[in-house]
């Protein structure tokens, strides 16, 4: 009899393409190559909070300086570009300074205007990226850079959502490492839902979605959190339905009142850094000093020239890897 460590010798002489002797079968799942940073990027997050390692900045090129109406571009007014790169790099380097390694994507051939907003654009698990497909017509395409600045990192794509779905990576946040809030409304559709909702549930993550009210953009501009548990929260965009599903969890909120600070200035569009520490944007005064009272070290920055194109700093931050 043949020992069961060794091969039968029929299959030794067959060769290790066609499974013979030398043939070593890939054991490892994907989450453990991403893990082992060997394959792939070690890329990931499971929470709003956990301390913040790696992001991506998209890096203005001259799709700013386009022609015709600002509006026809899903922006407020046209950004000037040369103070726009002067933000982005002092951005990256307020990140570099709290020890995150930033990534500044830029294109091989200039995207829509609205690539400066990479947070829409893909949404990390631990288990591989969720590529998004932007819903309006305008940003149709920006998917295609974001890929290929992900796949020249070596960041592996698990999903691209397919068919009529949409898609926004502002609108799913992790509320724990198994649970995500998933906004539906102008940004992520029905059937974008429903596609990310069974692929992560076959990874063990369960999606609630929740339905946003109108003149919204995405879920992050009525939720942001600032720690495991606690939540900063839009007091003019906040449903009964995400109370519900706070109540029931026992998540704290912070409500802020919807003045020009929160509507115009985008204070609470931050970047949560690790639990009770922020950047967020400048000029939020009152803003700033109610989360400070509330316990959390905001460090404050100008994005003035995001805020013409109708965005801010979390929605340019596009979320690579978390503790």
């Amino acid at each position: 009899m043949n020992s069961p460590d060794k091969p039968h010798p029929l299959q030794a002489a067959i060769p290790a393409t066609y499974g013979g002797g030398g043939w070593q079968p890939r054991t490892d799942t994907l989450t453990d190559e991403i893990a082992a940073g060997s394959l792939w990027r070690r890329c990931g997050s499971r929470s709003e909070w956990g301390r913040l390692q790696e992001v991506l900045l998209s890096w203005p090129g001259e799709e700013i300086n386009f022609t015709g109406a600002a509006n026809e571009y899903l922006m407020l007014a046209r950004p000037c570009l040369d103070t726009l790169r002067r933000q982005t790099e002092a951005l990256a380097e307020c990140y570099q300074r709290q020890g995150i390694t930033v990534h500044l994507v830029r294109p091989s051939s200039l995207p829509p205007p609205n690539f400066l907003f990479m947070r829409d654009l893909f949404w990390a698990t631990p288990h591989g990226v969720i590529l998004g497909r932007p819903a309006a017509r305008q940003r149709a395409g920006e998917e295609r850079y974001a890929a290929e600045a992900l796949a020249a990192l070596g960041v592996p794509m698990i999903l691209h959502p397919h068919g009529r779905a949409t898609f926004e990576g502002a609108d799913a946040l992790w509320l724990d490492e198994r649970t995500v809030l998933l906004g539906t409304g102008i940004r992520t559709n029905e059937e974008g839902a429903r596609q990310l909702s069974q692929l992560v549930m076959e990874l063990g993550i369960e999606v609630i979605p929740v339905a946003l009210p109108p003149g919204v953009q995405h879920l992050l501009g009525v939720v942001n959190f600032v720690g495991p548990g606690r939540a900063v929260i839009h007091g003019g965009r906040i449903t009964a339905e995400i109370q519900a599903v706070f109540a029931e969890r026992g998540i704290q909120t912070i409500v802020l009142p919807p003045d020009d600070e929160l509507c115009q200035g985008l204070g609470m569009n931050f970047v949560t850094i690790e639990p009770q520490r922020i950047v967020m944007p400048a000029h939020c005064p009152t803003i700033q000093g109610r989360l400070e009272r509330e316990g959390i070290e905001a460090v404050a920055i100008d994005i003035s020239e995001y805020l013409k194109a109708a965005g801010g700093l979390a929605c340019l931050t596009g979320i690579l890897r978390r503790e």
